[in-house]
């Protein structure tokens, strides 16, 4: 049943929530701790714990999750993650950090508002995207940080097979940094058939000299080996803007995250940025096996009076692609260039079956994300310290 279709009524359609409030997501079974007067909304979870959200039997679809928990430094948000398990696995199918799988890296959540996923505020977590599973679920979240933290939560479903769907998977990787001309690996290992939905990429740039988002997203299906079936143009193209990447949020495509001075002009490279990719109208669909990567090349202008940067930037070796072209004007050479970046991503894709990822490294994860001097804390962090 497509329940997108508003206009589709089913009384015998099952519609279940868990919470705390209905850890079994049961009928007619919500609110029973403190007599129904918000007895359970939400859970301390310890440094180190790991909490059940959800343990249900299916067959089902989960359609939404909302969650959240208090705003804090970039390395305490970045080590708070999910995990899913379907039918009796040990091995997890989802292993993401909780702001990357809701759509935004490096532990800053922003706000953003896209087709699968929102973070309204900044604060509140929001996936749209559909969890189809057979005989059974189990939602984790691991609260990988030194604190304990009040965490909220809702998941709803809806009960009843979906004969065909796929079941979700999300892979978290992280390369700091990245290996020159090695292209960064954003979706791989998982067994067809099935579809790549999309992914959140996160970019720490290292080389400070030249435009970081010349690199090519490249798509590798089914048997592709030295050249893909699908290669983009460019790291800002792929995510669907042009001319550099600034902030603003669309239905299948957006830049939620760019960290820099404020005062910082045109041309100032970020430290942080993160984006994001939906494949919802133009599905990547593959048989057997799929391998998605992203280039580290960038870009540079070089102006008049800069003949002797041009000749040392020419000489590096880093010269990518077309090269170096000399131009007329004041602009007098622009050139492509190899690059060396700190690059995470998480990965989204349905299998038929489901099979394990590989589990969230917390220490890689958390990483070089200290709060630069210029960023302001959220105004509600002094009240969880």
């Amino acid at each position: 049943m497509d329940v997108r279709d508003l206009t589709t009524v089913s009384p015998t359609l099952e519609c279940r929530s868990v919470t705390f409030e209905n850890p079994a997501g049961e009928r007619g079974a919500g609110g029973v701790a403190a007599h129904g007067r918000k007895g359970a909304p939400s859970r301390d979870v310890a440094a180190g714990e790991r909490v059940t959200l959800a343990d249900l039997p299916g067959p089902g679809t989960v359609r939404h999750l909302w969650l959240t928990f208090p705003p804090g430094p970039p390395e305490r948000t970045r080590a708070v993650y999910l995990e899913v398990f379907y039918d009796d696995l040990d091995e997890p199918s989802v292993s993401v950090p909780c702001a990357d799988f809701f759509g935004v890296p490096h532990g800053r959540p922003k706000p953003l508002v896209s087709a699968l996923t929102t973070v309204q505020e900044g604060r509140g977590f929001n996936s749209y995207i559909p969890m189809p599973f057979g005989d059974r679920i189990r939602v984790e979240l691991v609260n990988g940080s030194d604190r304990t933290l009040p965490v909220y939560f809702q998941l709803d479903l809806t009960l009843g097979a979906d004969p065909g769907a796929g079941r979700l998977h999300a892979r978290f990787s992280r390369q700091n940094p990245t290996t020159l001309r090695q292209d960064f690996v954003i979706a791989e290992g998982l067994r067809g058939p099935g579809r790549f939905l999309g992914c959140v990429l996160g970019i720490r740039p290292l080389d400070r000299g030249t435009w970081y988002g010349e690199g090519e997203v490249k798509m590798y299906l089914d048997g592709d080996t030295d050249l893909p079936t699908i290669c983009g143009t460019g790291l800002e193209d792929y995510v669907g803007t042009a001319w550099g990447m600034g902030v603003h949020c669309a239905p299948y495509g957006g830049v939620p995250l760019e960290v820099k001075p404020p005062d910082a002009g045109l041309g100032t490279l970020p430290d942080f940025v993160g984006c994001y990719r939906w494949h919802v109208l133009d599905p990547v669909m593959f048989a057997e096996e799929l391998r998605v990567t992203v280039q580290q090349i960038g870009a540079d202008h070089f102006l008049a009076g800069e003949e002797e940067r041009l000749r040392a930037a020419v000489e590096g070796g880093r010269v990518a692609g077309r090269g170096v072209r000399h131009r007329e004007g004041p602009v007098i050479a622009t050139g492509l260039f190899e690059r060396v970046d700190d690059y995470c991503a998480t990965a989204f894709t349905l299998c038929a079956r489901p099979q394990p990822v590989p589990r969230v490294d917390i220490a890689a994860a958390t990483a070089d994300l200290d709060r630069r001097e210029y960023e302001r804390p959220d105004e509600l962090e002094f009240l969880f310290p």
